[in-house]
Formats: structure tokens, sequence, C-alpha cells
């Protein structure tokens, strides 16, 4: 069996771990025995159903605990997971299904209306599936998870394990193919860079059907600790202060417009003591919000980090206790960052242009998109359109997207430079630039 199998992943982390109290989710505490082994009945319940290895699966569902249920039980099954998140429109949705060529469409109750629509006239579809009641043409997830645990279906390490739809800046939303073993040393790599002794009490926020959501989930079965989640539905600023101060959590992944929302909150209300570390991603955060949320609540270290869809959501992060201001990291172990010209010529540490990157994490390619797989890596290099700089410590700093660029008087001018300006205004919650 391949040494990056997700399936053996999970569990091999649940033979470390045992069972224990993992994860509370509305006021319920689930157990991490009863999720493993679900996992292992519905992997035979989907394989009775006819869904074969290779085949995608859609997984389009708020968060809730069935969301990992569901990855695993996937993974073991062979399929490929398709996340899609849960706010896209019928006609995106739609999009993701048909591109993936899915096989079955796996939602939650709130949304079977939505995926409905979107499948309608889809003949690949054969099944939908919902954690909510079986009605007409929709499924019961309870009743698909049989009575015996299935197997783990071989893969091999470049087998693909997700499948992921990423828009860029323009066009329609291309599957990003990613493997097992994209995915088992990304998720290695955020564990070994953001472990602390002792620290494994954490709330989850992100959508569990984003890369970056998804990474955590892969992190998080990685761990040497044995790590106790409050998964949140979505994120609402004063419910996330209240489940930080009842259950004394230390750490939460956020991107940075949770950290603007968190900042209009009355934070000196709540005991925040506990919390060490918030993991910053997705986007570039001003430097002043940072510094405003540490003034606030001094226990708290915003940990920023870079990365996209096409690199398993991870290419560089502050490492603990080498932490520097507005820097999102350095790459992470195995990957190569430069920054190049226009021309594709390197540039020295200082001058800002494209970061391109190499990566074990680097995608297979956009799924059946040559082209566009042809145009984004080029000799190995991964061109990511982002705008940034490395500084003499090989510290990777971002200054804005390629194509958002304005040129004024022969100058180019950054939206992001102009929004960091004007946060720096204390009557300026949030800013946003265009031309």
């Amino acid at each position: 069996m391949a040494v990056s199998n997700l399936a053996r992943l999970a569990e091999e982390a649940f033979e470390r771990r045992g069972d224990y109290e993992a994860l509370l989710f509305e006021g319920r505490w689930l157990r991490s025995a009863e999720m493993f082994e679900r996992s292992c009945r519905l992997a035979g319940g989907l394989a009775a159903l006819g869904v074969a290895p290779d085949e995608r699966v859609v997984v389009s569902m708020a968060n809730c605990p069935e969301v990992s249920i569901v990855y695993q039980a996937l993974w073991r099954a062979g399929a490929v997971v398709t996340p899609a998140v849960f706010l896209l429109t019928p006609e995106d949705l739609r999009h993701v299904i048909a591109d993936s060529e899915a096989s079955a469409v796996i939602t939650t109750p709130d949304l079977v209306d939505k995926v409905r629509e979107a499948t309608a006239g889809l003949d690949g579809v054969r099944h939908l599936i919902s954690t909510g009641a079986a009605a007409d043409g929709v499924i019961a997830l309870s009743s698909v998870e049989g009575s015996e645990s299935a197997p783990i279906v071989p893969r091999d390490d470049d087998d693909l394990a997700a499948l992921l739809y990423t828009g860029g800046t323009t066009g329609r939303a291309k599957g990003v193919m990613l493997s097992h073993a994209n995915l088992h040393y990304t998720g290695r790599a955020v564990e070994q860079a953001a472990h602390i002794d002792g620290m494994n009490r954490s709330a989850m926020t992100l959508p569990l059907s984003h890369a970056y959501g998804l990474l955590m989930t892969i992190a998080g079965m990685h761990s040497s600790e044995v790590p106790v989640t409050v998964l949140m539905r979505w994120f609402d600023p004063r419910e996330f202060l209240e489940a930080i101060e009842a259950h004394r959590l230390q750490s939460s992944a956020v991107v940075p417009s949770m950290i603007h929302l968190l900042l209009t909150q009355p934070l000196e209300d709540f005991d925040l003591s506990c919390l060490r570390v918030l993991g910053c991603g997705a986007a570039p955060l001003a430097p002043e919000a940072v510094e405003k949320l540490r003034r606030r609540v001094p226990t708290v270290n915003v940990r920023q980090g870079y990365g996209l869809t096409e690199t398993a959501a991870l290419i560089s992060t502050n490492p603990v206790g080498r932490e520097k201001a507005g820097s999102v990291g350095v790459p992470i172990p195995g990957a190569v960052v430069r920054i190049v010209d226009i021309e594709d010529r390197p540039l020295p540490a200082g001058e800002s242009g494209e970061i391109c990157v190499r990566s074990p994490a680097l995608m297979r390619g956009y799924w059946r998109a040559p082209e566009a797989t042809d145009e984004a890596i080029r000799d190995g290099w991964l061109h990511t359109g982002d705008i940034g700089y490395l500084d003499d410590e090989g510290y990777l700093f971002i200054v804005d997207r390629k194509k958002d660029v304005i040129i004024r008087g022969g100058f180019n001018v950054y939206p992001r430079d102009v929004e960091d300006a004007l946060l720096e205004h204390p009557a300026v919650v949030g800013a946003g630039v265009v031309e």
C-alpha cells in the first residue's frame, strides 16, 4: 500500500491515539472511535452503491462532523474527494459536478434543494445523499453506512485523492488535481511547522469543503498530540470568542476577514488568556490588523502562511518562535521559492516579482485542461500570479496579485499597499481598492 495513502493515515492516527472525546459540535461530543468506525462502514456502503475507485464524489456540506467522516470514507473506498463550498450558486455548483463527472453528491439537508437544481439533467450523477432523512431521489447517509467495516482500497502515492476547484482571477473554476502524496506531504508539513508541545485544543471555523479547511483536517491526522476540536458550522465572531473562553481553546486557523471581524468585538469582555496562536492564510493580512489584535489580546500570536490550491494550500509559513511581522514565512521543507521578472529571470533579495514555486505538493495539473496546466507550470515551476519578494533571510513577503497591478504615470501601484495605508487609520475596519 502506498506510503501516502490518506485512508491509512486516518487508520494510523486512530490506532495511535485510541478512543477519546475528539470533537464538539453544537453541544454534543463525538468520540474518535465513533467517527472512525462510521467512516469505515460508510466506505463499504458507498462501494455497495457502486462508487468505484477513482470516481469523483462531490461533497457540498455546511460544517458538521460528517464532512470528515465522508472524506475518510471516500479515501478508504479509493474515490476522489471533490469539495464544493456550500456558498456556491446553483450554476457554479453545477459546473463543478458536471466538469468533474461526479457519480454522486453528498450534502446536508439545507443544501438539498440547491443540489437538486444543480444536478437536474446530469445523467452521470447516480446518487444524491444527504445527512438528513431520505426523500424522493435522496438517500439518507445513515442508510448507506453498512454494518461492517470495509478494508482500505489500495492507492498509489500519485493516485488522485482530491479534485478542488479554484477560479483564480478570471474564467470558470478549474479542477486542481491533488494526489495522496501531495496532501499527505502538506499535512505533515503543517504539523511540523506549527507543533507546540501541549497545545492540542483548537477551534475549527473554516469551511471544511475549502482547500484550507481540508488541509487542516489532514494536518490533524498527523498531530503527535491528541487533538480536541470545537467545530463551528460557520464563523460567528461572538460565538467564536465564547467557545475559546468556555473550552479554553489554544489555537484556530483563520483568514484575514475573520480577524477584522474579531477586532469589531468587545475582546476585553472575554477571558482569552488561553489563546496562543491564530494561523492565518488564504489572503494577505495587513500588519496593522495584527498589531491591533496583539495590543488587545497580548497572549495571541498571529502566524501567517501562504499557499494556493495548486500547492495543496501551503507554500510557506512562519516557524514557531521565529515569526517575522508582515511576512508569510519561509518555504516549508522540500519547497523552493524564487522571484522572477517578466522574462522569468530570477531576482535578488528585496526585489518584487512573480512568485514561483517547486514543491512535493505541486498539483498533478488542472483537470482535463492541459493548456492551462502548461501555462501555469513551466520547467517544473508553478507561476503563482502573485507578486512578492524574499528578504535576506529567505522570508517571503506578498505584495499583490500580478493581474491587480495598476499602472499610473509609469509607476506600478499595488492595491494592497493602498489598502494597508487606509487600514492604518483607526476609523477604518476594512478596505478594498480597485481601478
